[in-house]
């Protein structure tokens, strides 16, 4: 069964209203080993991105803060799909991701859940907001001391 794009659509939608709604691993980490802040002023979200490392592996992930609904839903399904994963393949996700948001012909890769997110290339102003959490687990990994920000 092939969905037509309408269908297609509303699929990708429900999928961004639920991790807003519910946000997975939305909680803080008192044990984090990373830790890293993200702002984006233009649209106020703000939130705090926490991992826990051991071995070069992310154990657990975690966030709080506050935005808007892609951003939300963006920083739920990013901690459901690095957890497990070494630091060199979230760092090949976050580069991928970034392509997939801000490129007009990214390379093509199966992103499973993740491509719930493509659809705001449609819309430049929101891709900041997809890409907040993004850059704020990559300065968390990296230890990067300054705020992440999609300015």
């Amino acid at each position: 069964m092939s969905l037509e794009n309408g269908d297609l659509r509303e699929l990708y939608q429900e999928v961004i209203f639920d991790h807003n709604r519910s946000p997975r691993n939305f909680k803080e980490m008192p044990d984090a080993t990373h830790m890293a802040q993200g702002h984006n002023p233009l649209c106020g979200d703000q939130l705090t991105i926490y991992a826990q490392l051991k071995d070069g592996v992310v154990e657990k992930i975690s966030f709080i803060g506050h935005g808007c609904a892609i951003s939300t839903a963006s920083a739920s399904l990013m901690t459901e799909a690095v957890k497990g994963k070494t630091v060199q393949e979230v760092e090949a996700l976050f580069n991928d991701m970034h392509a997939m948001l801000t490129e007009a012909q990214p390379e093509a890769r199966d992103f499973g859940k993740l491509e719930v997110l493509s659809g705001v290339q449609e819309f430049p102003a929101r891709v900041k907001c997809a890409t907040l959490a993004w850059h704020t687990l990559h300065n968390a990994i990296t230890q990067a001391r300054d705020t992440a920000r999609t300015e």
